[in-house]
């Protein structure tokens, strides 16, 4: 099967309230599937192909595993990373490189500042300036390069969508989701982007999640579970979620898009269709309550409360 290319059917997913009544609507679509893959869940359009953007980046480490880069476990996670660029970030993706016999100028990420806001304002006050290391995706890029060069690849083209690198984890890409890509892009990052469904996604997270220790995909979820801070960042809400729900692998990406998966193989996936992150994450808490997590533990939003519409957040509470 190949998602069809179409304008998404988004439905009202988050509910703002002030008082009582609806002051603001934010549309989207989630899925839920069980480990066997049956939807128990579904709202919007779970089929349309979309760009999964960042949270694609455990599919991506994946493909590395299988093409058999060795890395730590942490060197897995910040593989899997949009990091915040806090320095235990940085010295894991210099280690990562280092063990390649590579350097930060060997990376084709875009000059950049740190993710976070406070690494950001350290960072400029300290002087320095833009650099591909401080790119949030510059840890999964220095795991591409690492994998070249144990297959002997080149690394100046590693972005080059046509590189045996860039096949190769398109061809897990379409292990993992069941899917044929429709359509392949350029990330914000330069790596290739390729679109999938939301089922999809959730399909492939969920077979990382539940996969056998020492397997790749089990690589990869043990790296994600080991160093959840490097994933993301210890300011950031992803690392919070999955050092509060044991056993969790989550990510999320650019334009409001998050992944989820239980140990079990119960995976989740959201778009919010404006890209807003305010309702990303009461939506994330609504779908895991849908699979017996509590959402206060998830998200402690005052005024949020799971409904049939999947999320409402009263602003006056």
């Amino acid at each position: 099967m190949t998602p069809e290319i179409r304008v998404p059917a988004h439905e009202p997913l988050v509910h703002l309230l002030r008082d009582g009544m609806v002051e603001g609507v934010h549309h989207g679509s989630a899925v839920v599937l069980a480990p066997d893959g049956r939807v128990l869940f579904s709202a919007g359009d779970i089929e349309a192909a979309f760009y999964p953007r960042s949270a694609a980046k455990p599919l991506q480490a994946t493909a590395m595993a299988r093409l058999g880069v060795e890395l730590s476990p942490a060197g897995f996670a910040v593989g899997a990373a949009s990091h915040s660029g806090e320095e235990i970030h940085l010295a894991e993706v210099l280690r990562t490189l280092g063990g390649a016999g590579l350097t930060a100028e060997d990376l084709r990420t875009p000059e950049d500042l740190p993710f976070d806001p406070a690494e950001r304002d350290a960072w400029v006050a300290s002087g320095r300036t833009a650099s591909r290391l401080a790119h949030n995706c510059s840890g999964k890029h220095a795991a591409m390069l690492a994998t070249c060069r144990r297959h002997g690849w080149s690394t100046k083209d590693y972005l080059d969508a046509a590189h045996p690198l860039q096949r190769a984890i398109a061809e897990c890409v379409e292990d993992l989701t069941g899917q044929r890509i429709p359509k392949v892009a350029v990330d914000g990052c330069g790596a290739p982007l390729f679109a999938v469904s939301l089922r999809g996604l959730a399909r492939a997270v969920g077979k990382i999640a539940a996969a056998t220790p020492g397997t790749p995909e089990g690589l990869v979820a043990e790296g994600i579970r080991k160093h959840p801070e490097l994933v993301a960042g210890t300011r950031r809400d992803v690392t919070a979620l999955m050092r509060a729900v044991p056993g969790l692998i989550a990510k999320d990406g650019f334009e409001a898009v998050q992944v989820a998966a239980l140990p079990d193989g119960t995976a989740i996936a959201i778009k919010i269709a404006d890209g807003g992150d305010r309702a990303r994450r009461p939506v994330l808490a609504a779908a895991l309550a849908l699979c017996g997590v509590d959402p206060d533990v998830v998200e402690p939003t005052p005024g949020l409360r799971v409904t049939g519409a999947l999320a409402e957040l009263d602003l006056a509470a």
